[in-house]
């Protein structure tokens, strides 16, 4: 097999595309012939060392894949070679070959592309778990999606819509405003050209964000805040922006709202009932066409760092996935 080793978490410049011994299934395992993975931002802070999870090296990356069962190990049933499946770690997409403990496993659902499956986990489980669990959005409220032309953006304007949301996303330039609007987003907002609160002005009039969507974070977190409407529902899903903010807690006070923690991974491993009927609802939305994962490109495997180098760009919207065997 082949893989992307990181001996040394420096960053990405560190990473080799090496050959090593095909692994055997423990007992409990799968062994997954991998077919498409796909970056997510903690991807990149792993890599760097920067990650609130730090796998010892030596390591592979990558988070999220699909692909084909192709060996079983000891005790395992209900799952059998060539079952297509997906799954979500911290570590062991970025190769052609990855262990995986049965628990860790969902099939992929019927008439998926591996490419599909692989971008589509952790982003809409994120998604949904905030803004269906977390937020509790109901039919009819205004949501406010920051960095919505990303992977959990993009899914977060889907799922708003299905959940009969209005849906405002802001986002840094024209052509991710045009991505937003052709997947779903009522209207949007390029804060690179006009100020957020500017914006939703021009774009809500008295009307306020009931829930805002927030994987940014930085100096957009406190404007947004301050915008939000009484007994808003603030979600706190991620730093994308690199700078953790700091808001005054007068402001929670005199808005009667909520700052809302979004932990999907500890989600998924406290809560596996509910975990289940999240991804059966997913599941339901994605057979009738009301969701479906923005890819942004598709690159070989091998060249993962350039994957790398267009995501760090902040160009990308959707999400970026790896194929084995994808043309270049």
């Amino acid at each position: 097999m082949h893989a992307w080793r990181c001996d040394d978490p420096s960053g990405v410049a560190a990473l080799r595309w090496v050959e090593q011994p095909t692994p055997e299934p423990a007992a409990g395992e799968v062994r997954v012939a991998i077919r498409a993975a796909s970056l997510n931002f903690p991807d990149l802070l792993v890599v760097n060392g920067k990650y609130q999870f730090r796998p010892t090296p030596p390591f592979v990356p990558g988070a999220e894949f699909a692909g084909v069962v192709e060996a079983v190990g000891a005790g395992v049933t209900g799952i059998a070679a060539g079952a297509a499946v997906m799954s979500v770690g911290v570590t062991g997409a970025f190769a052609s070959h990855v262990c995986v403990p049965t628990g860790k496993l969902v099939p992929v659902p019927r008439g998926a592309p591996f490419e599909d499956a692989a971008a589509f986990l952790m982003t809409y489980g994120t998604s949904h778990h905030a803004l269906a669990d977390r937020a509790a959005l109901r039919a009819g409220e205004t949501l406010l999606v920051l960095g919505a032309a990303g992977g959990v953006g993009t899914a977060a304007i889907q799922i708003g819509k299905a959940l009969g949301a209005h849906v405002v996303a802001a986002v840094s330039s024209d052509e991710k405003a045009a991505l937003c609007r052709s997947i779903g987003a009522d209207q949007t907002i390029n804060y690179s050209a006009t100020p957020l609160r500017e914006g939703l002005r021009s774009a809500l009039g008295e009307r306020s964000p009931d829930v805002v969507y927030d994987p940014v974070g930085g100096a957009l977190a406190e404007p947004a805040f301050r915008s939000i409407a009484w007994r808003g529902r603030y979600l706190v899903v991620g730093f994308a922006d690199g700078a953790i903010p700091s808001l005054p807690l007068n402001l929670p006070l005199l808005k009667g709202a909520s700052v809302v923690g979004v932990f999907w991974g500890d989600f998924t491993r406290r809560e596996p009932a509910n975990f289940a009927r999240s991804l059966a609802e997913l599941g339901d939305w994605y057979a009738a066409g009301r969701i479906k994962p923005v890819i942004d490109c598709v690159l070989p495997m091998e060249r993962l760092p350039a994957a790398f180098e267009r995501m760090a760009s902040r160009r990308v919207g959707g999400k970026i996935v790896l194929r084995l065997g994808a043309p270049g």
